[in-house]
């Protein structure tokens, strides 16, 4: 077992039993339907929390502090991956790769994230998950935070947006009253509710499909968390009655709403697939009144608990509506956990949002970009098991065709690998060899099996040493590390190791060169 992935307490009762599953899954354990599938096409839920650690989950920390019992018994009842990553260790990058199935870092946005009113971030005629799957016979959902930017109207002389975090006062150069052009309705999604970015960015309002559901006329700001209010989110338009500490339970709603909407039309032979990329925990750390103090930690942790309630509430419909027994469900992160969480705080009662993994959100540490990753699928997933092997988020895509039986377009998903045989279990092969990660500032790593090198002296993010600190600028300019002897990523060998150095900077660059990873038509 890995050193820094905490199996969960019931993959651990006997030793006999991991001897005997692969041995029963070859020969057709009882309850898995490997043909199932192919005459009815499983609906799709992909829940995205938002800043959650990889240690804020039980089954993959069992030393944590907060309560998840919908993931620990989401993980029960599927797989737990323990070597899983988000394309980047912040939020936008990582939505850009989870919905293309292609590296953040091909597109313009080559560091930060985007603000609420920027531009449209993927290619109108690039090819996401939604339209595949819409183009396969799917009805198709986003309920939730954005983040990719859109296409609002502009009132007259005021400039066009960038990709930066705009100042909050800027959007009121946006004519709300107008319809949004490039949103998700545009890149394959039948229905959009939700809102523009994350929470702590402008317009504080609801968007359904391509218009706000209320036009701003507020100058609006929230608590940056509950428990201290001395810092605001960014000051700027907002709906009258938009209230953020609302968020989280409207969007469990509307997304329940559309699973017991869409669950007739599933029966009868036409699947759905709800993107639910959530707002929490990410700031404002607001959680609903009957959760505050509920983790006995702070605020962060009942916001945590909170959004374990909110799947707990998917899952339910899902059961109640009947389509739970033909769904494949995943629970991911976008990032590791940002520093608002009062890691300090957090610390002296005993939880460490990244577990026992060096940095946070923004990192090249594993604390940055490793994060839980959770699937069931009742008949095609054996309960209670579990997967070391290196996946990403990126991989979502090319899973989603090879559940169809389809062929990718040469032009779609250029780093995206198919988890099928794992959720399967159906092949223990390496289904990646290496994977390319990404920071805050733009800085490169790549990993390749246990090996991980670095290309820059600091942390790439927030965490120490910073980019451009005093003891950055004393430190040797790439790392490597041995995550299966030094998971903490204490012990740099780059000295040691100059010829796996030089093997995996070639490998990096190649990478980047050739605009893919995956084996298919080399892009110009």
């Amino acid at each position: 077992m890995h050193p820094i992935a905490a199996r969960p307490h019931h993959l651990a009762r006997s030793a006999l039993r991991w001897v005997l599953v692969p041995v029963l899954l070859l020969l057709g354990f009882p309850g898995l339907d490997h043909s199932h599938a192919a005459s009815s096409p499983p609906n799709i839920v992909f829940i995205l929390a938002d800043d959650l650690g990889y240690g804020d989950v039980q089954c993959l920390n069992p030393k944590g502090k907060i309560l998840t019992p919908h993931l620990n018994h989401l993980a029960a009842q599927g797989i737990v991956f323990t070597d899983a990553h988000s394309s980047s260790s912040v939020c936008t990058p990582t939505r850009y790769g989870l919905l293309t199935g292609r590296y953040n870092w091909r597109s313009r946005l080559k560091s930060g994230v985007q603000g609420g009113m920027s531009p449209p971030l993927i290619e109108s005629n690039r090819p996401t998950v939604a339209s595949f799957l819409k183009q396969h016979g799917y009805h198709t959902a986003c309920v939730g935070k954005w983040h990719l930017g859109l296409g609002w109207a502009l009132k007259p002389k005021t400039a066009p947006f960038t990709d930066t975090i705009e100042k909050g006062s800027d959007a009121w150069g946006v004519d709300f009253s107008q319809p949004i052009a490039h949103g998700p309705t545009s890149l394959g999604f039948d229905r959009f509710f939700g809102i523009a970015a994350s929470l702590d960015m402008v317009p504080y309002a609801y968007i359904e499909n391509d218009r706000v559901t209320q036009l701003p006329t507020t100058d609006a700001a929230f608590p940056m968390t509950l428990d201290r209010t001395n810092r605001w989110t960014r000051r700027g338009p907002g709906a009258d009655s938009f209230r953020a500490e609302e968020v989280l339970p409207t969007l469990t709603r509307q997304a329940v709403s559309y699973i017991r909407a869409r669950a007739p039309a599933s029966q009868n032979g036409t699947p759905f697939f709800l993107y639910l990329p959530l707002n929490a925990p990410h700031t404002p750390i607001l959680p609903s009144p009957e959760w505050r103090g509920k983790s006995g930690l702070n605020a962060y942790a009942d916001f945590v608990m909170q959004t374990d309630a909110s799947v707990g509430e998917i899952l339910r419909a899902l059961d109640e509506s009947g389509t739970a027994s033909n769904t494949l469900v995943l629970f991911a992160s976008d990032n590791g956990c940002s520093p608002e969480a009062n890691f300090q705080e957090l610390a002296a009662q005993g939880h460490h949002p990244s577990a026992t993994l060096r940095g946070a959100k923004a990192d090249l540490f594993e604390g940055g970009h490793r994060i839980p990753l959770i699937a069931r699928w009742p008949g095609r997933i054996h309960p209670g098991t579990q997967s070391r092997q290196l996946v990403c988020l990126n991989d979502f895509f090319a899973t989603c065709a090879d559940i169809l039986h389809t062929r990718l377009p040469a032009s779609a998903a250029e780093d995206s690998f198919s988890l099928l045989p794992l959720l399967q279990g159906r092949s223990k092969r390496t289904i990646r060899k290496e994977l390319v990660h990404h920071s805050i500032n733009g800085s490169f790593a790549l990993r390749q099996g246990p090996w991980k090198l670095i290309l820059c002296a600091d942390s790439g993010g927030w965490s120490a040493p910073t980019p451009g600190s005093p003891q950055a600028r004393t430190l040797p300019p790439v790392q490597l590390y041995n995550l299966d002897r030094d998971p903490g990523e204490t012990q740099n060998l780059h000295a040691a190791q100059p010829r796996r150095v030089a093997q995996m900077r070639r490998v990096l660059e190649r990478y980047i060169a050739q605009g893919r990873t995956t084996p298919g038509q080399i892009q110009p």
